[in-house]
C-alpha cells in the first residue's frame, strides 16, 4: 500500500498519463482509496480535514459555515451503517463544535467512530470524545481541551486573577504591579473564561458518558477522570501539547489501534497522505469529502504579484 512518497508518485503517474484529466489527478487518487477504506469497513466515511499544518496562514479553524459540508456529505447516505469520521483539524469554536457533534448524533444515532491518522488537537479532540471509540495509531495525537479566547488561555487568565487575589491579600505593595496586569483584561473578559471552561469541560463530560460509556456503571467517573486530564492546563503545559496514543488509553479513552488491521492502517494512512498531498499542492485550505465522492472544499485565492522590470 502506498506511503507518503509512493501516493504522490501515484498522483504524478495520472497527471502524466490523463492529459485531459491531469488537474484533477489528485482528486482521483484520493477518492479512489477513500472508496476502498470504505469496501474494508463497511461503513460511511467523512473525512474532515484542515490545512492548518501546509497553511498555517489561512484560518481553516472548525466552525458554523462546516456543518454545511457535512449536511453535503451525509446526503444520501445509507444511515444505518454508521459513520467513520476521519479528524485532522486543530480545533475552533466550542459552539460550532457542539452544533456539528448534535447533528452527527442526531443522522447516525451515536453511530460514530472516530479515526485520528495524525492530530484532532483541542476542539478536534472533543469531537473524537464525542464519538463510540477513537482509532489511534502510533502516529496519532489528541490535545488538550482548555478553552482559549481570542489566543488567550482561560485556564491561565484565571489562575493568574486567584494569584493576584493571593498576593495582595498578603502583601499590599504588590497593587501597583498587579493592577497594572489586570487593567489590561477588557470587562466581563473573566467571566468568559470562566464560562468557556465550564462549558468545554461539561460538553465533553456528557458526551462521554452519554456516547463513550453509554450504559455504564461507572460512565460518570470515567467521564471526570478523562476531562480532568485533558483540562489540565499545569499539567500539559501547553495548549499545543500532543497526547500520545498511550496516554489516551492510560487516562480511559475507549482506544483502538490501527495496527491490529495492517489493511486498514494502509488504507487509512494513504487516505491520509492523499489529503495531505491535495492541501500542499493546492489551493485547498479546508476539505469535508464522503466516500461516495462529494466533497465541500474551500480554496483561497491565488495572488499573483507583479514583476517590476
Amino acid at each position: 500500500m502506498p506511503n507518503w512518497k509512493d501516493a504522490l508518485s501515484e498522483i504524478q503517474r495520472y497527471h502524466a498519463t490523463h492529459a485531459k484529466e491531469a488537474k484533477f489527478a489528485v482528486d482521483v487518487i484520493r477518492r479512489k482509496y477513500l472508496k476502498q477504506l470504505h469496501r474494508h469497513t463497511g461503513l460511511n466515511i467523512i473525512a474532515y480535514y484542515s490545512g492548518f499544518l501546509s497553511k498555517p496562514e489561512i484560518q481553516s479553524d472548525i466552525n458554523d459555515e462546516d456543518k454545511n459540508g457535512f449536511m453535503m456529505a451525509i446526503h444520501k447516505m445509507e444511515r444505518a451503517k454508521g459513520l467513520d469520521l476521519i479528524l485532522h483539524t486543530p480545533g475552533g469554536s466550542i459552539s460550532a463544535t457542539q452544533s456539528l457533534v448534535d447533528y452527527l448524533h442526531k443522522m447516525f444515532n451515536d453511530d460514530i467512530r472516530a479515526l485520528v491518522p495524525q492530530m484532532a488537537m483541542s476542539a478536534g479532540t472533543m469531537i473524537a470524545c464525542s464519538c463510540k471509540s477513537i482509532l489511534m495509531g502510533k502516529h496519532s495525537n489528541l490535545g488538550p481541551i482548555d478553552p482559549h479566547l481570542n489566543g488567550i488561555p482561560a485556564y491561565g487568565v484565571v489562575s493568574e486573577f486567584q494569584r493576584a487575589c493571593e498576593e495582595v491579600k498578603n502583601d499590599p505593595s504588590r497593587v501597583p504591579i498587579w493592577q497594572q496586569i489586570i487593567s489590561q483584561y477588557r470587562p466581563a473578559f473573566l467571566s468568559q473564561c470562566e464560562n468557556a471552561i465550564t462549558w468545554s469541560n461539561e460538553f465533553v463530560r456528557e458526551q462521554l458518558e452519554a456516547v463513550m460509556f453509554k450504559g455504564e456503571a461507572t460512565a460518570k467517573r470515567k467521564a471526570e477522570h478523562i476531562v480532568k486530564h485533558l483540562a489540565d492546563y499545569t499539567g500539559n503545559k501547553s495548549h499545543s501539547r500532543h497526547i500520545p496514543v498511550e496516554e489516551c488509553e492510560r487516562i480511559g479513552l475507549k482506544i483502538e489501534r490501527v495496527e491490529a488491521d495492517p489493511r486498514l492502517q494502509d488504507l487509512l494512512l494513504t487516505v491520509h497522505h492523499c489529503f495531505m498531498h491535495s492541501l500542499m499542492n493546492t489551493n485547498s485550505y479546508k476539505m469535508i469529502e464522503n466516500h461516495l465522492g462529494s466533497a465541500f472544499v474551500k480554496q483561497a485565492a491565488m495572488v499573483v504579484q507583479p514583476v517590476q522590470a
